[in-house]
C-alpha cells in the first residue's frame, strides 16, 4: 500500500506540473509477451506485460529533460532453475540440497529506467542522469561495451539505462571526445570512460578507454548472509576500437577490445561484420565473434561458464561464434526471416525463423522460434531445450 500511495504522490506532485507545460511530450508503449520452451517432456511458459511511459521536455533552447518509468508482471511459471538446462555431467557435481540455489526468479518490477537532464553548452554538451549508454559497431556482440550485454536471440530490444555523467567536446566537425563516469561507492570502484571518435568520407572509427569494476559470482559457493553466491569483484581496463562504414558496396564493421583484468587472465573480444541489401529487397547480414574469456573445448565448460552466461555477467560461453541474419519483406507490413548462430569452438548450432508485422502504425507484432541442435553440454545443446517467443507491442 504504501509503494502505491508514494507512487500516486510522484505522479500528482511531479508529473502533473509537467503535464500542463506545452513543451512536455508524453508516450510509451504496451508490450505483452509470452515465451515459452520445451525441456525433456515438460513444455514451460512465462507470460509479461510491460507499461513504459515515456517522458520529455525541451526547458529552454539548450536544455531537455527525459525520463522513462517501466512497469512489468510475470505470469506462468516465475521460477526457472538453471540445472534443468545443463548437461549431466555439470549437474551431478553439484550437491542435491544445494539445487534450489540455482533458480532464477522473476518478480513484478517498477523502476526508473532512464532520467536525465541533457545541457547544450556553446563548446560541449553535458548529460547528468540515468542514461543509456551504448558502445560499439557489432550488431550482436559488442566488445567495447562494459554496460551491456545483449541477447543473442533478441539482440535489438532496448538496453537499460545507467547512472552517469556524460560530457560530449567536439573538437571539429569531423572529431569528438566524450568523457563518462558512472559513480560506484568510492572513486576506485566507479567507472571511467574517455572515447575519440571520428569520420572520414566512407567509415566512422573511434578509439576508447574504460575502467570498471566487473562483478563476477562463484556460482560454487552459496553466501547464506545475502542469499547470494559469493561476489568476486575485480577491476577491468579496456582498451579497444571500432569503426563501421561502406566497402565495395557492402556495409562492414569491425569491433575489438583488449581487456587486462586485476586477478583473472587477460583476454580479448573481436567482431568482424558485414550486410548487404539485395535489389529484390532481401537483407543479409553476417558477423564473426572472437572472446578468448570463452573456452575452445565445450569440455571444459563448467557451472560458472554457464551460469554466468545466464546471468549476462560474461558474453560467450564457446570462444569463436558466427551469426547469420536474412530477412524479406514479404510485403509492406510482414517480414519472414532467419537467425542462426553457430559456436565455431564446439560446432553446435541454434536456428532462429523470425517473423515481424506491422497491424497500423502503432501495433508491431514480433515472433521467434528457437532450436537448438548440438550434443549434451555443447553450447547450443538440445538438452537446453526448444522453444520461442511471441510479442505485441502498442505504441501511444
Amino acid at each position: 500500500m504504501k509503494k502505491r500511495i508514494s507512487m500516486l504522490l510522484f505522479f500528482s506532485f511531479y508529473i502533473s506540473p509537467l503535464m500542463a507545460q506545452d513543451s512536455v511530450e508524453l508516450f510509451g508503449y504496451f508490450e505483452s509477451q509470452i515465451m515459452g520452451v520445451k525441456i525433456k517432456s515438460d513444455f514451460y511458459q512465462l507470460y509479461t506485460n510491460k507499461l513504459r511511459v515515456d517522458l520529455k521536455s525541451n526547458l529552454s533552447e539548450n536544455i531537455t529533460f527525459a525520463a522513462n518509468f517501466d512497469y512489468i508482471t510475470y505470469h506462468g511459471k516465475k521460477e526457472w532453475n538453471i540445472l534443468d538446462f545443463l548437461s549431466s555431467g555439470i549437474t551431478s557435481k553439484v550437491p542435491q540440497d544445494k539445487e534450489s540455489d540455482y533458480e532464477l526468479p522473476f518478480y513484478n518490477r517498477n523502476f526508473l529506467d532512464n532520467a536525465y537532464i541533457k545541457i547544450a553548452f556553446k563548446n560541449f554538451d553535458l548529460t547528468v542522469g540515468k542514461q543509456q549508454i551504448s558502445l560499439g559497431t557489432g550488431y550482436v556482440w559488442n566488445p567495447t561495451d562494459v554496460f551491456n550485454i545483449k541477447d543473442v536471440l533478441d539482440p535489438t530490444y532496448e538496453q537499460p539505462g545507467h547512472n552517469a555523467v556524460r560530457l560530449d567536446v567536439p573538437l571539429s566537425t569531423v572529431y569528438t571526445i566524450t568523457a563518462l563516469y558512472s559513480p560506484e561507492d568510492t572513486w576506485k570502484n566507479s567507472a571511467k570512460l574517455l572515447q575519440f571518435k571520428g569520420w572520414t568520407s566512407h567509415f566512422d572509427y573511434s578509439i576508447i578507454a574504460i575502467e570498471k569494476l566487473w562483478r563476477f559470482h562463484d556460482y560454487t559457493q552459496f553466501n547464506d548472509e545475502n542469499s547470494n553466491f559469493v561476489e568476486l569483484p575485480e577491476r577491468r581496463q579496456l582498451l579497444g576500437a571500432s569503426t563501421a562504414g561502406e566497402l565495395l558496396g557492402l556495409g562492414v564493421w569491425a569491433e575489438y577490445g583488449y581487456n587486462k583484468m586485476e586477478y583473472s587472465k587477460d583476454f580479448y573480444e573481436l567482431v568482424v561484420g558485414t550486410d548487404y541489401t539485395f535489389d529484390f529487397q532481401t537483407y543479409v547480414m553476417l558477423e564473426f565473434y572472437r572472446n578468448t574469456l570463452g573456452k575452445k573445448d565445450y569440455e571444459q565448460y563448467d557451472i560458472n561458464d554457464w551460469m554466468r552466461q545466464f546471468t549476462a555477467e560474461q558474453k560467450a560461453i564457446s570462444r569463436d561464434q558466427i551469426y547469420l541474419f536474412v530477412q524479406h519483406p514479404t510485403t509492406d507490413f510482414l517480414s519472414l526471416g532467419s537467425s542462426s548462430i553457430y559456436s565455431i569452438s564446439d560446432k553446435s548450432m541454434a536456428l532462429i525463423p523470425t517473423l515481424n508485422y506491422s497491424l497500423s502504425e502503432n501495433i508491431d507484432i514480433m515472433a521467434y522460434l528457437n532450436f537448438n541442435f548440438g550434443r549434451e553440454g555443447k553450447a547450443f545443446s538440445k538438452i537446453s531445450g526448444n522453444g520461442g517467443l511471441l510479442r505485441a507491442r502498442v505504441y501511444f
